[in-house]
């Protein structure tokens, strides 16, 4: 069968969420369908494993959006920032003539940015809305962080007016599609409470865990913690700033040594600022991930707003790496404290959990061997005969 994704970025190299989970279902589904990708892009780079996967690819540059732009949008648009974000006049010319010459089976649109382009009728026997996140969710979840700090009202302000936009606008487009998918059970009890007759069909996010090996390991201390992830992100920023200020310094106290390596593309100034903190290093955008989860004694994930699942668990389960989350960083597993990780939800118990792990060799054994465990039912293979099983329906 032919189909056409729709992704915010080139998919590969898979270097952030988004990315990895679009590779993970374009790769997957390669091996049986015929794929068109229609992409942004500003790099002028496609990989040859990209080109050898998609039978075309074309790109169009991001859009460029002014303070202004914003501000008006914001204002006065009845439509979420986030519908806003892609519009573009050339990928919707580009759509047009894709679907006007070719006869998809299916159209996969990644994420709700995109979903605009899906608003307009075009004749096809299937759109999929995969739902990356919950959108709303995760912009309430904001509101409600922000709101408890007097510098954050702005912030708080712009999430709780994106909040009533975003349910407005993500209740209209999962009617207006064939199938929605998300990643959790949560997410599709999220977005049911703004569609109640909504049947979303559940595709986990996914690794290739034969991409993952103990191979991978960077030269590290005994004592060093590691986040990763894309650190222009806000659940990220917050996630590093809360653990640098509230959690780090009792885990200094504790063991001198302990070092919180920060590891992922587009830090912000306020994460390049915690550099200043002893013990604190960002290394900024990176070739590839891997080397630096393995060189993690403990994998932290503070994180306390967002929605979906995290891949960056997967990883680190993958590479055997005990994990120290949130309950909200480790949302949509089936996780149980003291199995597959440890769980604390304020900076003590976080902080407590942290130090155990660095002076219990033999308890980060155990949690590391029982997550891998658990991660081997997201691998790819046993992910996509759920979206297969969508296409048969054709």
């Amino acid at each position: 069968m032919k189909l056409l994704f729709l992704t915010p970025q080139l998919p590969h190299p898979p270097k952030q969420g988004t990315a990895i989970r679009n590779w993970g279902l374009i790769k997957s589904l390669a091996l049986r369908h015929e794929i068109t990708l229609l992409s942004f892009d500003d790099t002028n780079f496609i990989s040859d494993e990209l080109r050898g996967t998609c039978k075309e690819i074309q790109t169009v540059h991001l859009p460029h959006r002014t303070f202004t732009h914003r501000l008006r949008d914001l204002i006065f648009s009845p439509l979420p920032d986030l519908a806003h974000r892609l519009a573009s006049k050339e990928f919707s010319e580009k759509l047009q003539s894709l679907i006007t010459n070719y006869k998809f089976g299916a159209l996969f649109v990644e994420g709700l940015e995109l979903t605009p382009y899906l608003i307009t009728n075009y004749q096809l026997p299937i759109t999929i809305f995969d739902a990356h996140n919950a959108e709303t969710v995760l912009q309430r979840r904001a509101f409600a962080n922000d709101i408890r700090n007097l510098k954050r009202l702005p912030a708080a302000l712009y999430s709780l007016i994106q909040t009533r936009k975003l349910a407005v606008f993500e209740a209209k487009v999962c009617r207006a599609v064939n199938h929605v998918t998300c990643v959790s059970l949560e997410d599709a009890e999220a977005l049911r409470s703004l569609v109640p007759t909504l049947n979303p069909i559940i595709v986990p996010n996914g690794i290739f865990l034969s991409d993952y090996t103990s191979d991978f390991q960077l030269p590290t201390s005994n004592f060093q913690l590691v986040f990763t992830g894309k650190m222009d992100y806000r659940p990220n920023i917050d996630a590093v700033v809360w653990f640098a200020h509230d959690i780090f310094p009792k885990i200094k106290n504790e063991i001198p040594e302990a070092q919180f390596v920060i590891v992922g593309q587009k830090p912000t100034q306020a994460v390049k600022r915690l550099e200043s903190i002893n013990g604190i290093k960002v290394t900024g955008a990176v070739n590839d991930i891997r080397p630096h989860i393995g060189g993690a004694t403990v994998y932290a994930a503070p994180l306390r707003m967002g929605g979906g699942t995290r891949f960056k668990l997967l990883e680190a389960m993958a590479m055997k790496k005990p994990i120290v989350s949130t309950t909200i960083g480790a949302e949509g597993f089936a996780i149980r404290n003291e199995h597959e990780m440890l769980i604390a939800d304020d900076a003590d118990s976080f902080a407590q959990a942290v130090i155990t792990l660095l002076r219990d060799e033999s308890k980060r054994r155990a949690l590391s061997e029982v997550g891998y465990e658990f991660v081997k039912r997201y691998d790819w293979g046993e992910i996509v005969p759920r979206i297969e099983k969508i296409l048969a329906s054709v």
